[in-house]
């Protein structure tokens, strides 16, 4: 019944844990994990400078976005809210918009505001849980919302059905000391109003109302805890990037170029930028001096900070690591589970190693993942190159790479053990959230 297994990369929004600077200084950037040894915050936008003077036949640009996603999308929408008379210019290597990372199959549409992910909420020596990083992350993520809220308002976005919907969000955990650790969860989060929505039950039958299809040939004497939070939500980014730049594509100062690759990024004396890119249909060779350059391209982004010569990027490094979903489109299954159930990591393993069973609603219809499985390929994009990690490797950044492997240990031996893992381990993992499967 689980008809369809997809690869792609762990994209940010749906690892958002990683997208902070770890103790350790490890970050993840659409899917692929980055460490930094110095103390210096890489930006991926790079500004300088503010008078191009430069050969007439050389574009100019006040703006050039790199990679045609979610991140470069927004950040174009809100540079067109704030300076309406800069010109900008997106440049995507592949045919259309959003069809690596944030294309919606590529990804778990999680719209990540702490109600169901557990490692927002450690817990101290002295056994108290922690929520401000809980607080943090959802209010984030209510300034993402007011932003669409404000885009469908004036007519950029349409029909918010289409790329957002109320999808329950639940912590979903068995076993005495998990039990106990989500009833204290619970416990800390009323204390703010962000979570006040949120449920606790231990019942089988009040969790078999919230997802029955989790609860269908389960043992009734295995002890389980949930929290359910109805306010949870399942966010299409693809579908928010094609409207975004389907309305910016009907502004005079706005520039799509797809099919182009960019080839040479070099940064000119008066503090500008100049960026050549090639069309891949018809060979034709483009520069551009941009004032301002944002690298938004997923797994593409490495290679390109390589390029831009920035001395921060020296000892960022890219690694093998990709993820898989089990996936079901049968509509008799789908409509029997309604939320996105995350459950906790093993003691030892990484944040990212926790499963969760996800509604979606793609392509106008639900569907179900399971999942990510880690996966080992030297790719750093679906569409991207075998040699990706071969090239992004440099004298710079081959020791900090190494010592996250030293570091990390039991980041790198969970790895090691998603990639071994047959068919038959994936399939016994989601019996586990779906008994029945």
């Amino acid at each position: 019944m689980w008809v369809r297994e997809f690869v792609a990369c762990i994209e940010a929004c749906d690892r958002p844990q990683l997208q902070e600077q770890s103790a350790d200084g490890v970050y993840q950037m659409d899917g692929r994990m980055f460490k930094k040894v110095n103390t210096a915050l890489l930006g991926m936008a790079i500004s300088m400078g503010i008078m191009p003077v430069h050969a007439a036949e050389t574009k100019k640009v006040d703006v050039l976005l790199v990679g045609g996603g979610i991140m470069s999308a927004t950040l174009a929408v809100w540079l067109n809210e704030l300076e309406p008379s800069w010109s900008m210019e997106m440049v995507e290597r592949l045919d259309g918009v959003a069809e690596e990372s944030s294309n919606g199959w590529n990804n778990a549409g999680t719209g990540h505001s702490a109600l169901a992910e557990l490692n927002y909420t450690p817990e101290d020596k002295n056994g108290n849980v922690d929520i401000s990083k809980a607080i943090e992350i959802n209010e984030a993520f209510q300034i993402s919302r007011q932003l669409w809220s404000w885009q469908v308002k004036t007519g950029v976005l349409k029909n918010p059905r289409s790329f957002i919907n109320s999808t329950p969000h639940m912590s979903f955990v068995w076993g005495d000391n998990n039990i106990q650790f989500l009833r204290k969860r619970y416990a800390a989060l009323q204390a703010s109003p962000l979570f006040s929505g949120m449920q606790y039950s231990e019942d089988h039958e009040q969790i078999k109302k919230w997802v029955p299809l989790m609860m269908e040939g389960r043992d009734p004497a295995q002890k389980l805890a949930v929290t359910w939070s109805p306010i949870g939500t399942d966010v299409n980014f693809g579908e928010i990037t094609r409207q975004f730049v389907a309305n910016l594509k009907a502004k005079q100062n706005f520039n799509l170029q797809l099919s182009s690759e960019v080839e040479d990024i070099n940064h000119n004396d008066d503090g500008t930028w100049r960026v050549k890119y090639k069309n891949l249909k018809d060979g034709t060779v483009t520069e551009t001096d941009t004032k301002f350059l944002f690298i938004g391209a997923g797994g593409a982004a490495l290679h390109l900070l390589q390029e831009s010569g920035i001395p921060e990027a020296k000892e960022y490094g890219g690694f093998p690591v990709g993820g898989s979903w089990l996936v079901t489109e049968n509509q008799d299954l789908a409509m029997q589970h309604m939320g996105k159930a995350y459950g906790i990591a093993s003691t030892g393993a990484p944040p990212m190693s926790v499963p969760h069973l996800d509604t979606r609603v793609l392509d106008g219809k639900r569907v179900i993942l399971f999942g990510p499985f880690a996966t080992f390929s030297t790719k750093f994009l679906k569409n991207g190159s075998y040699f990706d990690l071969l090239t992004s490797t440099t004298m710079h950044n081959v020791w900090p790479m190494t010592r996250v492997g030293i570091e990390q240990y039991p980041l790198i031996e969970y790895l090691a053990g998603q990639v071994m893992m047959s068919d038959d381990d994936r399939f016994a993992a989601l019996k586990e959230y779906f008994p029945n499967a």
